[in-house]
This record gives C-alpha cells, structure tokens and sequence, in this order.
C-alpha cells in the first residue's frame, strides 16, 4: 500500500445480469474495507458491457445490497457505459499503432485457431490487414454496417503465447441490441478484458482487486494499460473467492433455480442471494463479521457454512427479542385453574440485554404446546411432558399430566394437566425442581401465523470445482426436496401481533426467526426461520 504516494482507490464492478450473492458480499467488504481501512476511495462501477442480458432491475437490487451491508460510494457511481466513447478511442489508438486488427472469423473458427494449452494458436488469415483497412472496417463496425457476429476486433499480441487469454484476444464485438443506458447509440460493444483495466485507468484506481479465477488475465490487463496508458497506472491484485459448503454461487446455476421455478425469485430466503438472506433475516452486521473472520487468502478453501451461521448467532443473540411460539401445537387444559382468569405473567425481553425490558404473557386455563413435547409412552431420561409427570411451563407454573382425551382415530385432542399455583415462576414459594421446561401459549390470545422452516437448499456440503463450473443440470439433483417445509397453523404469543416487516426473534427453544419482508402483516403473520439454535461450529471449534 506504500506505491501511489500512499494513496488507495479501488472499485466494486459488478456485472448487472443477475442479483449478487454471498461470494459477492466478499468482494464488496474487501474493497470497500480496504479502501476505509487506508483512508482512500472505494468506487461502484457497473460493468455494462453485454447488453442482451442486462436489465435495470440487476442495477437497482446491487445498489441496495450494497448499501444493506453498510457501505457508500457517495459520488463516485459509475458505468462502464459512461466511457464507450473513450473505449472506442483507445481501440482506434491501437489500431493505429498496428496492435489491433479486425478479424471475420467466427466464433468457432477464432477458437479453433487459438490452439490448445500444450499447441500454439495459429495467426488469422486477417491478421496482416494494414491500420487503413482496419480503420475503415472498424468505423463501419460501428456505423451498422455489419451483422452480429460477422466481424470483432483483436488484440494483436502473441499467437503463440502460453497464456491463452493473449493469442489476440477479442475486444469488440458487434451487437445490434438496445442498452439499458445508452438506447440504440452503439452496435458495437467492448468485451470485459478490454473496458475493465482501461475503466480502472479513466477512474485513477490503485488496486484493482479481483478473484483468482482472474490471475490468468492479469497479463492482458498490463498489456492494455502499457500500450494505452502514461500515468496512474492501476494493478491488478487477486484473492480468493468464498466456496461455501451446501451452497452453489454459479450465476448460470442460480439463474436456472429462478427460472426453473425451483425457488420463488432472485429474493428466495433459500438462495444464497444478498436479497434472499437479507429477506430470511441475516443481519449485515453478521456478514461483515464473517467476511472479517474468513480474511483474504491466495488459496482457494471451502468455508463451512455453519461459520456464517455462528457470526449470525451470536449477532442476533445479543439484539433479537425472545418470544414463545408453538410451532406443531396440542392443547393442554388446567383443570384446576380457573375458567374465566387471565394472569399477566412477566417475561424479559432478552436476558443477554439488562436494557432490553420485560413484556406482560396472558396465562389462562387453556394452553397450547408442541405436539413433540408430549410422550404417552417415553423412554427414559425424558424430561418433558408424559402421563404422571411434571414440567415447568416458562415463566408460569409446574404442571402435571392426568389424562389425555383422544379422538376415534387415536389422535390426541387435549392433555389434561393440573398446575401448582405455589410454583409461579419467580415467586418467592417457588423452590421446587423440576427437570423439564417447555413453551406453550395461551389459546385464547395466541396468533395463528404461518411459519416457513427453510433448510440447506443443497444437500451435498458442496460439489468439486468441476462440478460448480460444469454447464449442466446435474447440481439439480442435489437439490433438498425439505428446504422449505411450511406450517399454516403455528401459534405465537400475543406480543407478537404488532411486529413489523423485518422484526426478528428469538423464539425460545426453536431458532431465530423474521417476519417476512414481503409477505407479513398483522392480519397475515409469516415468520421465516433464520437459524437453529444449535451451533455446532461453535461446539466443533471449542
């Protein structure tokens, strides 16, 4: 960091073709963070350089991510679109100094004589036009002449180069597809090798940090710069990209999942979107932090998603309201407790926050529990609810199981349990000890509300390197036929009633979870599970 006097500049330039996802959250902490860390600048240069899959909704989603995760490039939002002119000047400057000609070989044929990594490519018969004609070709590119397709123009390097990407690679290819910006005004459009490094040079970058998959175009990138630009001249860094267990980053890959109807949009809680984790509840503070700790390296490494999820716990920990919510419930009956009393029981809001306060729970004689916390026949050392046995119920009382009414078919309708009234939490009687603590709520106050328990949307932990780049539907397979299992008739504490879109929550011995973004309101209620509250990253790395 000591070249450039000192100074730093980087950029973040995305492509606006899709929706960013987790592995793009890196990059973004990277260079903004670099930039902050040395007091320097940190750019928002959209790379729009392929009009046909391009669209402003791209545009608009990234700019949100971005600023979701904390950070501004206040005026310094750019296009790779505000500098066409300037693009098409430095390719006429390379024409004229014979490192660039136009080629009227096709696609397939430009491939064919590139050569292979262990044979030499093979010089285009078009190669040895002189500057005029090239000049007088690439003018009539630009003017509409030519169908897409029929002509690009090449960097004149090196056929025989080891290095792929400098056997005269294209630069610009003609289009005839109406851009996001600039309308109809062009037709020819640069490749991404050529206006990346020359945007960084017209912004006066410093550091212009890419991943590795990039290394082997870091000489095309000096190349550009040494014949096109005098001063300020930017280098090219590369890091790593995050490979993350049980997650697939391909933007072809996600972009079938959406289109396939796999998941319901760009946004999905499943994907690995910033918009879908932002919308399942993730807090950006949480992503920073795990971005921090996985650091920078050389090497590529899988991280294990359950390292995202720890930085996750321990945010919410700290900010999310505890609440009670029986998720699968059964209805308990106090036979013994009053028919028309309504006690207002004390519960804190979040015990690793003495700011947090204390909300009032209505309890009443007819409750609701989990299904799965009653055992008419349990094994041994379960501690829960079973005929004869008793549990404390949070924040109330000890109760005691006597009978369980059952409809014809055998299914439980009602436990019927009897309360101690001298063991009310916190009450000043209540010494007894009990092994076993449930949540429930109240029948009559409690909220019915949809519940949406995502899961993994990748079952296998992650596929090989070939696999993440193969063009194919194989990763289809893998697919988790359980990441979304949806409960229609879940019951939450009244206090829940008021939360707006966004709110998260503890619910006690369940996980995190979010009132839905998009789909919550008050007559509505629809809670998206962040996380479970199991954390084995953290038992793992005790």
């Amino acid at each position: 960091m000591n070249k450039n006097n000192g100074r730093v500049h980087t950029r973040f330039p995305p492509e606006p073709n899709g929706y960013l996802h987790i592995g793009h959250a890196k990059s973004i902490c990277l260079n903004f963070g670099v930039a902050e860390e040395f007091h320097g600048l940190c750019n928002l240069r959209f790379d729009d350089t392929n009009p046909s899959k391009e669209e402003v909704e791209f545009v608009d989603s990234i700019k949100e991510d971005v600023r979701w995760l904390g950070f501004s490039w206040d005026d310094r939002l750019f296009y790779a679109s505000d500098y066409f002119e300037q693009l098409f000047r430095f390719a006429v400057k390379l024409i004229e100094d014979g490192n660039a000609y136009v080629c009227d070989l096709s696609a397939e044929e430009i491939r064919e004589y590139r050569g292979t990594l262990t044979q030499p490519g093979t010089e285009s018969p078009y190669r040895n036009r002189t500057a005029a004609e090239n000049m007088d070709l690439f003018m009539r590119m630009r003017a509409g002449e030519f169908p897409n397709g029929s002509r690009v123009l090449r960097a004149k390097i090196d056929m025989s180069s080891p290095n792929l990407n400098m056997r005269d690679p294209v630069i610009y290819r003609i289009m005839h597809e109406n851009h996001h910006r600039t309308g109809d005004a062009w037709c020819i459009y640069p490749m991404y090798d050529f206006a990346h490094p020359l945007s960084d040079a017209l912004e006066n970058i410093t550091h212009s940090i890419c991943t590795l998959e990039f290394e082997d175009h870091r000489p095309l990138y000096d190349w550009l710069i040494d014949n096109l630009i005098t001063e300020n001249k930017p280098r090219q860094y590369e890091f790593a990209r995050l490979n993350l267990t049980n997650t697939v980053t391909s933007k072809r890959k996600l972009r079938q999942l959406v289109e396939g109807g796999y998941v319901r949009g760009w946004d999905d809680p499943r994907m690995p979107t910033i918009s879908g984790i932002r919308r399942r509840g993730y807090t950006p503070e949480a992503i920073r932090d795990f971005c921090d700790r996985i650091g920078v390296a050389r090497a590529n490494s899988l991280v294990d998603v359950a390292l995202l999820e720890h930085c996750l716990r321990e945010d919410l920990n700290m900010k999310a309201q505890r609440a009670m919510a029986v998720l699968d419930p059964v209805k308990v009956v106090l036979l013994n407790y009053p028919e028309d009393s309504v006690e207002m029981l004390e519960a804190e809001n979040n015990p690793e926050n003495p700011d947090s306060g204390k909300r009032l729970i209505p309890f009443s004689r007819t409750l609701y529990i989990e299904k799965e916390d009653f055992m008419e026949d349990p094994p041994k050392k379960y501690f829960r609810l079973s005929p004869g046995a008793e549990v404390r119920l949070k924040h109330a009382y000890i109760i005691q199981c006597q009978e369980v009414i059952k409809d014809e078919d055998g299914n439980i309708l009602e436990i019927h349990c009897t309360y101690d009234p001298e063991t009310k939490s916190g009450g000043a009687a209540s010494q007894k000890k009990v092994k076993g603590t449930l949540h429930w709520v109240s029948a009559s106050h409690a909220i019915n509300a949809e519940i949406r328990l995502y899961d993994y949307l990748i079952r296998d932990e992650q596929p090989s390197e070939e696999e993440e780049a193969a063009d194919n539907d194989e990763f289809l397979s893998k697919l988790n036929p359980d990441s979304c299992i949806i409960l229609k008739n879940s019951k939450l504490e009244p206090s829940l009633n008021a939360c707006s879109p966004g709110s998260k929550f503890q619910f006690l011995r369940q996980g995190y979870f979010c009132a839905d973004i998009k789909d919550h309101t008050p007559e509505n209620p629809v809670f998206n599970r962040i996380v479970g509250l199991r954390d084995s990253w953290a038992k793992a790395n005790k």
